[in-house]
């Protein structure tokens, strides 16, 4: 018997496949045509077509800063779990998978975004904001607050994109707590080439009647935070005046005015680190009260992850190239504030286990290299420089092994990870050393890839 669609009627169609998450990300890249753009004006557009979903957010903590940003965060997310409590977290940007920025609250901790409600919420936000400009940023922000309402939650964590007054996470109307972090010389072609100008920046966040946790600061940038919180009427908790902290015999001592915590030191390595925990436990004892408990703040403490900061890498790919003992250190640190951060962890370990250090470093042209590289004078020994794969905007490795050598650091170009820490090695002989690879976040989560073998060495 002939069937019917022998007799002339159309073959059976394979049903369409809906655009996966990855598609609809790059698909929104497409409606804009430059990155950043700080304006507040588009994403108000979406959230509005979208039913403004950041009025419906559990209580929510938005952080700015400079530098600790992530770190912070990542403290106060451990301390609050550690406390009970279920949390919501969005920052940026990710090292290895793009689902690392929203983390929903869960039993055991926050997870990052399944694949299907992040395709999910992409798509309500495709559709809601029909073609028109918007940055990339934005729409994933409005994206992350439409995947926070689906799932109940105690608190939302909110990391700023850039800047802070007119950055897309800055239109949640009245926080529980804002923080600022340590604010320092960075992306000046967007927020201003003078301290004053970029905390401006970041004190944008600061709401009327809303408290802010402010880490330590140089006198300029605390000025501009103190007379903004003053016109808006918003209590701030400094370091070194309503807080303090600093390291004892290897225990991390907390101060306020009413008590005095004897705490472990942070897992996250570097003393850097002593002032994003503070932050944390100042912001645990604001928001929580009485279940911010001893127990809660100790095993946040000690809980607490951040992947590719100050990260010693377990086993995996990259020793292969290297001296068996030899130890490799990743962070995406890339402005001179958190490079004599880098350098002053390096000189502790160094007086802990003598040995060479070497650098292996990527950045992208828009950083300031000479400050960078300057604060591992007379510290590096030698520095290699490698491309950032995919990044029209990095530096080539020959224009940054010239600025490395013009702060007087022995450098050599080499063509990526694989050949730097090779490099290293050929130099180093059969003596172990200590690689430090930094400069930027997107050169940490390529490395990330090579070492966990998501990417291959080459």
């Amino acid at each position: 018997m002939t069937s019917p669609a022998a007799k002339g009627s159309a073959p059976p169609t394979e049903p369409l496949q809906s655009p996966s998450s990855a598609e609809l990300l790059a698909n929104l890249k497409q409606l804009f045509p430059r990155e950043i753009d700080l304006s507040l004006g588009r994403i108000e557009r979406l959230l509005t077509a979208l039913n403004q979903p950041q009025a419906d957010l559990p209580p929510v903590i938005h952080v700015a800063g400079t530098n600790g940003k992530g770190s912070v965060i990542a403290f106060i997310r451990a301390i609050f779990e550690a406390a009970g409590k279920k949390v919501h977290s969005y920052t940026s940007p990710h090292l290895i998978d793009f689902h690392e920025r929203i983390q929903l609250a869960a039993d055991g901790g926050a997870q990052p975004i399944s694949d299907e409600q992040l395709t999910d919420v992409l798509k309500q936000t495709a559709e809601a904001n029909n073609g028109e400009a918007i940055t990339y940023f934005e729409v994933i922000t409005a994206a992350a607050f439409l995947a926070f309402n689906s799932r109940p939650a105690d608190f939302a964590l909110l990391e700023t994109g850039l800047g802070g007054r007119l950055d897309a996470t800055n239109v949640v109307a009245r926080p529980l707590l804002t923080v600022i972090t340590p604010i320092s010389i960075d992306h000046t072609s967007y927020l201003g080439s003078t301290l004053a100008e970029i905390a401006y920046e970041k004190a944008g966040i600061l709401k009327p009647g809303v408290t802010c946790v402010v880490a330590p600061q140089d006198d300029e940038a605390l000025g501009v935070i103190e007379a903004r919180a003053e016109e808006l009427g918003a209590p701030l908790l400094v370091a070194g005046r309503e807080w303090d902290a600093h390291e004892q015999h290897g225990r991390l001592i907390y101060q306020t005015a009413g008590e005095l915590l004897d705490l472990p030191m942070p897992r996250l390595a570097g003393r850097h680190q002593i002032e994003n925990a503070a932050c944390a436990l100042t912001a645990a004892r604001v928001c929580l009260g009485g279940a911010a408990s001893a127990r809660a703040l100790h095993d946040g403490l000690l809980a607490a992850t951040w992947p590719g900061r100050l990260d010693r890498l377990g086993p995996g790919s990259l020793y292969e190239y290297v001296h068996p003992q030899t130890e490799i250190w990743l962070d995406g640190g890339h402005n001179a504030a958190a490079a004599v951060a880098l350098a002053r962890t390096m000189a502790e370990l160094e007086e802990r286990v003598p040995r060479p250090l070497h650098l292996v470093c990527g950045m992208m042209a828009s950083k300031d290299a000479r400050a960078f590289f300057d604060a591992f004078q007379g510290l590096s020994q030698w520095a290699g420089t490698v491309p950032i794969p995919d990044n029209a905007n990095a530096f080539s490795a020959d224009a940054l092994a010239q600025e490395a050598r013009a702060m007087l650091i022995p450098a050599e170009a080499t063509g990526g990870i694989a050949e730097a820490l090779a490099t290293s090695r050929a130099i180093a002989g059969d003596q172990p050393v200590r690689i430090l690879i930094a400069g930027s976040l997107y050169l940490a989560g390529h490395v990330l890839k090579l070492h966990t073998g998501v990417a291959n060495v080459a």
